[in-house]
């Protein structure tokens, strides 16, 4: 992603795409446990009163170890083919639009560095875009991460990803693909705001200090700060999406909104908070750097 206060590299919208979604495909296979165990958090109900056992999983590590102890580590990417179809066409997408559309709204008459609401509105717009076309590559990924240990017998609802999306639209309907839209639009259109207009911005801020350099250390705090940001705005509709998409108790958002509130009160739309920046804050900082890198190979040089 180009800094604000250089000369800006020229790049096709598809060199872009290309070089985006490598990166997202990259960052998800690296970062895809982090992911499931989160899902796994998200998903479980406030332990009722006198329930010995207690909740089931404890935390990004120990829910890590619960599931490759009872579903083997192979588990820990259960989702993995969905999550790339939704990096190709999502991380394609909002990352590879981002400059374009910025760059729409300052107009090309602009001098000076961008400010910062237009980078958070380009990113809330591509976001929201991206997701629109990729949401039901996130709704198989989130079920067939969300389906843990299974009694002995009971088959599982899916055999895959491709069986996911023939069997949703077989038993649910077409449109079931989009199951979620609602919180899903919002939660990746914030996120996305807040990763790509944040490490936009410290991206622009750190290079003004003294000593430092567009290098990987730059982008590896830039990286950071955009998933931290991200998870801090993104946390309470990334968990009604997810409880959205992996139990079908919920009616519409609001209604999945409403019963998490009053069934496992406000810090609920938080839960999973540490594994989701340990998720993102990496996914972020792996995402960046293989993007810097990778799309230098895309850049078009100027004609002779």
């Amino acid at each position: 992603m180009a800094p604000d206060h250089g000369s800006k590299v020229d790049i096709s919208f598809a060199g872009r795409f290309t070089a985006s979604a490598i990166a997202a495909c990259f960052a998800e296979i690296t970062t895809i446990p982090l992911d499931t165990a989160k899902v796994r958090l998200q998903l479980q109900k406030k332990a009722l009163a006198g329930d010995l056992a207690g909740p089931k999983y404890r935390g990004l590590l120990g829910t890590a170890t619960t599931i490759a102890r009872e579903e083997g580590a192979a588990a820990l990417w259960k989702g993995i083919v969905p999550g790339l179809h939704r990096q190709c066409i999502y991380g394609g997408l909002r990352i590879g639009l981002y400059e374009p559309v910025k760059a729409f709204y300052v107009g090309e008459n602009h001098v000076g560095d961008v400010p910062l609401y237009k980078k958070i509105a380009a990113g809330f717009t591509t976001g929201a875009l991206a997701i629109a076309v990729a949401n039901p590559t996130d709704l198989v990924k989130v079920r067939l991460q969300s389906e843990g240990k299974l009694a002995p017998g009971v088959p599982r609802r899916y055999t895959g990803a491709m069986n996911a999306y023939s069997t949703i639209v077989r038993q649910e309907g077409f449109a079931a693909l989009w199951t979620g839209i609602g919180p899903n639009v919002a939660r990746n259109a914030i996120i996305n705001a807040a990763e790509l207009a944040s490490y936009d911005q410290v991206k622009q801020s750190i290079l003004k200090l003294p000593g430092f350099k567009d290098d990987v250390v730059t982008h590896i705090l830039s990286g950071l700060g955009a998933g931290f940001f991200a998870v801090c705005v993104g946390s309470p509709v990334d968990v009604v999406k997810s409880r959205m998409m992996g139990d079908s108790a919920y009616t519409s958002t609001i209604d999945c909104f409403v019963k998490t509130l009053k069934n496992d009160g406000p810090l609920a739309f938080y839960k999973g908070f540490l594994p989701n920046f340990a998720r993102l804050g990496s996914w972020n900082v792996i995402m960046f750097l293989t993007l810097e890198q990778v799309q230098k190979a895309f850049v078009r040089k100027p004609a002779n």
